[in-house]
This record gives C-alpha cells, structure tokens and sequence, in this order.
C-alpha cells in the first residue's frame, strides 16, 4: 500500500511527496484509517516507527476539510500533548512539512523561554497547538487558551509522561476538553499505569501496534563492551576511532557526566556538545542544529533531553553509561535506525552495570552481542549475590526518591 491509496487530499500527498514518502509505516497503515474514520486510538509504538505522521496526517486532513474556505480567525481544533520541548518542536516541525500546501495553522509551545512569541502566534489564531503540560496550563489559566473547541485530543508519549511526573498535570487538560471529542494516545511502552490512564481518556478505543510492547526495531544492530570503569574514557576513544568520521549520539546517566564527557572529547580534538537539562533553551537548540548540521560529531545527552530528538539517517548511539530503568533503553536506541534505515546501538558496560544489561535483555526479549574485539576486557569483580540484593534495595531506595521529590522539580520537568 503506499499513500496515495489511502484516501489522502491532494495537498497532503504533494507534501508527502516532497519529503520522498511514498510508502507508509506499519504504524502509518494501520493508524491513519482509524483515525480518518472518528475512531479514538490507542497506539503502541517505539520511537522512529512514523508515529508523528500516523495522527498528524489524519489530523491535518480533517480540520483542512472541516473549515474549507473559512473566515476570520481560527480557533483551536486539535491539542497534542508532549512531555518534552525537543519533542514538541519535532511534532510542529513535521505539521509543518506536511500542512504546507493546506489552511491550517499551528503553533508550538514550552516552558523555558519567554511566553511573548507564543502568545502572539495564539492571538493570530491556531488550528493546530502542540504543547508541553506545565506551559500549556499555565497560557490557559492567564486566559490565553481555551479548549472548548477541541475536536481531536491527543496524548504523545504517555509512558514518559507519567515518568516525569505529568499525571496530575494530565489530569486537569482533560478536564478541561469537551466530552464530545476524539482522542488518541500513544506510547512506546504499555505498563499497567499506562493502560490505565488509557482507560480514563479513550472510548471504545481501536488498538494499533507497530511492534511488539518493549522491543527494539529491527533495522538496529545491538553491541555492548564489557569493560571496567576506569577504562570506560579509552574505550569511548576506541570505538570513536573505528567509527572513523561518523555521528554518535551518546548517552550519559547525568548532566555532570554530560558535561565532563564532552569535555574530555574535546581536549581530544573531537567536537562535541552536550545537551541537558541544565541548559538553556537556545543552547540546547542550538546544540542540536549544530549536530544536525554536521558541525558536531558526538551529541552527549541524558535521557530526558534526548526524548524528542529527531536526526535523519543517525547509524550510531552509544550507551557510555547503561540505563538503569531497561524501558530507557529502549528509547535511546531508538534514535537510530528510524523509519526503516539501519541503526547500530553500542553500549559500553561496567562491571555494576552488568545487571542492567541482563534487565534490557529480558525486557527486549534479546540476547545482545557481546563484542570480543575489546583492547579494554572487563576484569574486574561482576555483582556477587549479596551485592545484587543491595542493588535491589537501592533501586527501590531510588525509586522511592524519585516519587517523593517529583513534585519538588516538576517546575525543571516542565521546561
């Protein structure tokens, strides 16, 4: 099947067209009909399966055909809600490649910078508004957006949502939208709390699913160094060189370890940048165009920055620091090997983060290949029992934390 055979309007396909895409998804396929047809969705999806194309074609098509050769000044039809500000600039900047020859207008907004701007493209009128929670609640209780008019709700990357704390948050915008509505929700992971919430906000939902909950995509090979930690920096060098001149998207566990390791790239002569959440806005932006650019080679970044990142034909993410949560995973690699390219995933693995490789494993039902060629083996001690029972109670020690400063740092979570 490719898009033209899908009852897409003419303006949308020249777009599409444009980009060069000609066939959809497996997301795609399965998820424009349903929501052409009113119907609310309940999608899972790993990042880079097309997931932004699969509501924002439908949607898009709809309010051009709902409003036709409309008059004065419109008001906002469609709300999509997103945890991150890379995220929701990512979805706005896909509305916009595919709206282009159509009458729709759109807009995206964030916490972290200034509100004049985004109160000035509201004031001109908006069909299309991407949003993150704390920003958007916070424009609608100044009186400068109402949702009174929403005909189609959707909630995007609901597992990371709830992650960074938004249910609350989540909870007061549905509230605020009419009752008569359709709604889709997206997630790349589907635990019980996401089903859940699902069940809260869908009627009658139709479910779509691009790949099997957790996994990874097929297009992205899966390597990991076993290696100590004090050799973790050479290593790093030594893939980086095999690599030759290639891109790599790194990830570190926090934002000094961000910051340190691209310091110590650089004083190798190798340009890199990091992007998290202690930078500003414009720093993070322009950190990530430089990348895009080609003008920095390794991109280190924590997880949460990262979540929206959205780099054409990236072949390389390499963990230097393991994920402790096996979903995160899951989501970096994801960055690679996106609508359908190859993608190559290596992780660099010390002997306490030997567990978390074993946690990914089993959630991805996969075993990853351990590279052999390694100039810097792990030698020292792995986790023994008694050490892994420790790991247990401060994993659920951190986990414990997290929940109870959540509401402390939801004003960072919401920049």
């Amino acid at each position: 099947m490719k898009f033209n055979e899908m009852q897409i309007i003419e303006p949308i396909l020249k777009a599409l067209k444009d980009k060069k895409y000609e066939e959809p998804t497996s997301i795609q396929k399965q998820a424009i009909p349903l929501v052409m047809n009113g119907d609310d969705v309940i999608g899972s999806a790993q990042t880079g399966t097309g997931k932004t194309a699969a509501f924002a074609i439908p949607i898009i098509q709809s309010i051009h055909l709902m409003d036709g050769r409309r008059k004065g000044k419109p008001r906002i039809k469609s709300l999509i809600v997103t945890p991150t500000r890379e995220l929701a600039i990512q979805i706005d900047e896909n509305i916009k490649e595919y709206s282009k020859y159509t009458i729709i207008r759109h807009t995206v907004i964030f916490g972290g910078v200034k509100q004049g701007s985004q109160v000035d493209a509201l004031k001109r009128g908006v069909d299309i508004l991407t949003a993150t929670p704390g920003r958007l609640l916070d424009l609608i209780n100044q009186g400068y957006i109402n949702l009174s008019n929403i005909k189609i709700f959707v909630l995007d990357e609901a597992d990371r949502m709830l992650d960074m704390g938004f249910i609350h948050d989540i909870r007061k915008i549905i509230e605020l939208l009419p009752q008569k509505r359709q709604s889709l929700f997206f997630s790349a992971t589907m635990p019980n709390n996401i089903v859940n919430l699902s069940r809260k906000i869908l009627r009658n939902p139709k479910k779509v699913e691009a790949s099997a909950v957790s996994s990874t995509a097929e297009t992205i090979k899966q390597f990991v160094y076993y290696t100590n930690k004090s050799d973790k920096k050479n290593l790093l060098q030594y893939i980086l060189n095999k690599l030759e001149n290639e891109q790599v998207l790194l990830f570190s566990r926090t934002k000094h370890g961000a910051n340190k390791i691209a310091k110590n790239l650089k004083k190798s002569k190798i340009n890199a940048s990091a992007i998290h959440g202690d930078r500003s806005q414009n720093q993070r932006q322009k950190a990530l165009k430089d990348f895009k650019d080609g003008n920095v080679r390794v991109l280190v970044a924590t997880d949460i920055a990262a979540r929206g990142i959205d780099i054409h034909k990236l072949k390389y993410v390499v963990n230097y620091d393991v994920p402790n949560v096996p979903e995160d995973y899951v989501h970096r690699i994801g960055r690679s090997g996106r609508a359908g390219e190859d993608g190559n995933a290596i992780s660099i693995c010390e002997p306490e983060e030997n567990i978390y490789i074993r946690e990914v494993e089993k959630l991805i039902n996969l075993k990853i290949e351990v590279v052999k060629d390694n100039p810097f083996p792990q030698t020292e001690k792995p986790m023994s029992n008694a050490e892994k029972k420790q790991w247990e109670k401060e994993k659920q020690k951190r986990k414990q934390e997290f929940f109870a400063n959540r509401n402390k740092n939801r004003g960072n979570y919401r920049r």
